[in-house]
């Protein structure tokens, strides 16, 4: 019997320790931060506080982004194989230093499942060391079942220290299947096949 009440009151005390440290870990972040207000040790947030309480919608400048030109970026699209393979936009304008991005249609018309990658290529080539591309579906393989559609994103920017003489670029992907014969990397100015259907 003493055995009984000796194991409940060790569970009631492990109960009322537990309670405690979740309280206190619960409790913990409001005490840091006012901790850090009052020690000056979190000056960043300290500031970005008052510019926020100055007014909640100010967000910060890009100072990255070179306002003071355009550039045009032509989106061109070749399928090598039966399938649909097009950019939602034709072309857009962005700054140097802007964050752009442009979505690809891909469609599988076969009666059966595929693999398939795309390649880029650039034009003029000087553009592609300026050209980053921050999401893209390039970077991976994709199985779309029969008549299966997706849409991929291309986030991109360009470096601002692209020169100044090129004021429009090309940025064109060639789909092919994986496990057939890898095309090469499509010409500048060579017609891709939405042209050459009309699409």
């Amino acid at each position: 019997m003493n055995l009984r009440v000796e194991n409940l009151k060790m569970v009631g005390k492990l109960a009322v320790i537990t309670a405690g440290m979740f309280g206190f870990g619960y409790a913990l972040i409001p005490i840091y931060r006012h901790i850090c207000e009052l020690t000056g040790i979190n000056i960043l947030a300290v500031a970005e506080r008052q510019v926020l309480g100055a007014s909640s919608s100010v967000t910060p400048a890009n100072t990255q982004v070179d306002r003071s030109r355009l550039i045009t970026v032509e989106f061109d699209a070749n399928a090598r194989g039966p399938w649909d393979f097009k950019p939602e936009k034709a072309s857009i304008q962005v700054h140097p230093g802007e964050l752009a991005t442009v979505m690809y249609e891909f469609r599988n018309i076969q009666a059966r499942s595929m693999s398939a990658q795309a390649i880029p290529s650039y034009a003029p080539r000087q553009a592609a060391a300026h050209f980053s591309k921050l999401e893209c579906f390039c970077f991976n393989q994709y199985t779309l079942a029969p008549g299966e559609i997706k849409q991929w994103p291309v986030a991109f920017v360009i470096d601002p220290k692209l020169s100044k003489d090129v004021s429009t670029i090309t940025l064109s992907y060639t789909f092919f299947e994986v496990g057939a014969k890898t095309p090469a990397a499509p010409v500048a100015g060579a017609p891709s096949v939405m042209q050459a259907t009309g699409t």
